[in-house]
């Protein structure tokens, strides 16, 4: 496939009249931008709550309302580095407004959705205005607030954002859901993204247009590869590995990624430049990221159910239940950042590895009769802890000895591996749900009632795929034993800004440690 060559003859500098607009008023930008992140940050945690609702509305089965996430992590982590790359040939704040025009329009589409192929489809409409219109974020904060002072502050709020995002999104899909309707959790973006639409144009001036290739059969190749790749590891959960359509799934998957390795190979400007994949520290660390984010979201995605379907939680108390998991990380990457310059990434990420299989063990543990205060609160607060400190750690190691030129596709690629670790994890954990879901419905303790009988079956699924994910998370622990230490000075590359959830630390001054603050 080849690339299409865009150029634009606009790159000149923005208006005055713009440039004076968002002089004076830096705050309203600011908010503008920090509002777009939010929606986009909220998105997955606000809908997680409602899919107990969603499934039955829509008739959902068990295993196949993964892909009310799934198709959303698709297209966003699928598209993002084409989406970044189309914000410098457009200019920033024109793919900021046509990324929020897509998300807002298919988020009005997913609300009225009466089937879950419309909702589906909506979801995955979703994903490619959030790949727009997301890179655009950091990239205006760039160009807005250029002097230290504003873009640290500017930076921080934006880091804030990213890390209460968890608790504010299921706080509030759960009073949605519970108030109104599973429908909410989606109309919930037509008035921000109305309100953005109006505003950025406003007081956000345009940004200085580049001219670029846009790598289309790079990023057509590695998003339907990897949509074929989950969805045979989803239709094996539901049809066996023996299926025709699995086996065809995963073939279309090998052929459709080994062709997106040879397009990137000899691309002229790559989606995905491939040589960073060569030093051994950013290959492990983006592997690990994806193991991590493969287990985070599968248990988010069990327990939400769990908690609903199993315990009879509301979706408020639901929302509420997790607040104190999605607080434990923003304290935890408060303290890790903090700690940084004395025990280094590589250590801040194998403890915060443990720390999550210490809690997904926990979890492996529960029975239906598990009482949240006793037996669910714990693995929480443990879980929390460990992403906390795990994603200061490996953000760190990504992002440290970046060549400048290479820093924007380093943190696309981050974001990219958050995404579609994302989905690939929890296509697998479904799988493993459902074979473990199958095989008790085999050996159900006798004198149990249908409810009983169900609750038991859930329970022995979810318990079963939290032990997979402990797994992946203990091999996040064994590749930071192949890491190399990480080190600073001079000659060192400043690193981009990497949405952890966590205010960058202050550098250590001692060379001879192993640490570079993201």
């Amino acid at each position: 496939m080849s690339e299409e060559t865009v150029t634009s003859t606009a790159g000149q500098s923005p208006p005055a009249a713009e440039g004076a607009a968002a002089h004076r008023r830096p705050g309203v930008v600011l908010a503008i931008v920090l509002a777009l992140q939010t929606m986009l940050i909220l998105d997955v945690n606000v809908v997680n709550i409602a899919l107990p609702d969603l499934k039955e509305a829509l008739d959902f089965t068990p295993t196949g309302l993964s892909w009310v996430l799934s198709s959303y992590l698709l297209t966003f982590g699928g598209l993002l580095l084409l989406g970044g790359r189309a914000g410098d040939v457009l200019g920033h704040r024109r793919g900021m407004l046509i990324g929020v025009t897509v998300f807002t329009l298919s988020s009005l589409l997913g609300g009225f959705a009466h089937s879950a192929g419309m909702l589906l489809a909506a979801r995955a409409l979703q994903g490619v205005g959030a790949a727009v219109a997301a890179p655009t974020v950091l990239a205006l904060i760039a160009t807005h607030f250029t002097d230290d002072t504003s873009r640290a502050r500017a930076l921080g709020l934006y880091a804030a954002v990213s890390g209460s995002g968890a608790a504010i999104g299921l706080i509030g899909g759960g009073l949605l859901t519970d108030w109104l309707s599973w429908r909410w959790v989606l109309f919930i973006n037509v008035p921000i993204g109305v309100a953005l639409l109006i505003t950025a144009p406003m007081f956000i001036h345009e940004t200085e247009r580049k001219p670029a290739r846009f790598d289309l059969g790079g990023a057509l190749t590695s998003t339907v590869g990897m949509t074929a790749l989950v969805y045979g590891f989803i239709r094996a959960a539901e049809s066996g590995w023996s299926d025709a359509l699995t086996l065809g799934s995963f073939a279309l998957a090998i052929v459709l990624l080994a062709l997106f390795v040879l397009i990137e190979t000899h691309a002229r400007q790559p989606i995905t430049p491939l040589r960073l994949f060569a030093d051994r520290n950013r290959a492990t660390g983006y592997l690990s990221l994806l193991f991590v984010m493969a287990a985070g979201n599968a248990m988010f995605f069990f327990l939400t159910q769990f908690l609903q379907e199993v315990r009879g939680f509301t979706p408020i108390q639901a929302g509420l239940a997790f607040v104190p998991l999605a607080a434990l990380i923003l304290v935890a990457s408060s303290i890790a950042a903090k700690a940084l310059p004395r025990v280094g990434p590589r250590v801040l990420t194998a403890v915060g590895a443990a720390a999550i299989s210490v809690g997904l063990i926990w979890f492996a543990r529960i029975t239906p009769e598990a009482e949240y205060l006793s037996a669910l609160l714990g693995p929480m607060l443990v879980a929390g802890l460990g992403m906390g400190t795990l994603l200061v750690g490996v953000t760190t190691i990504l992002m440290s000895g970046i060549a400048p030129e290479e820093t924007g596709a380093a943190s696309g690629l981050l974001n990219v591996m958050q995404q579609i670790g994302g989905a690939l994890g929890l296509a697998i954990m479904v799988t493993v749900f459902g074979a473990a879901s199958r095989a008790a419905s085999d050996e159900v303790p006798s004198g149990l009632d249908a409810r009983g009988t169900a609750d038991f079956v859930l329970t022995e699924g979810v318990t079963t795929a939290f032990a997979w994910g402990a797994g992946f998370t203990a091999l996040t622990i064994l590749l930071t034993l192949i890491m190399r230490a990480v080190p600073t000075g001079a000659s060192a590359a400043e690193p981009a800004p990497a949405p952890a959830p966590a205010p960058a630390p202050e550098q250590d001054a001692n060379p001879a440690r192993e640490v570079t603050a993201p």
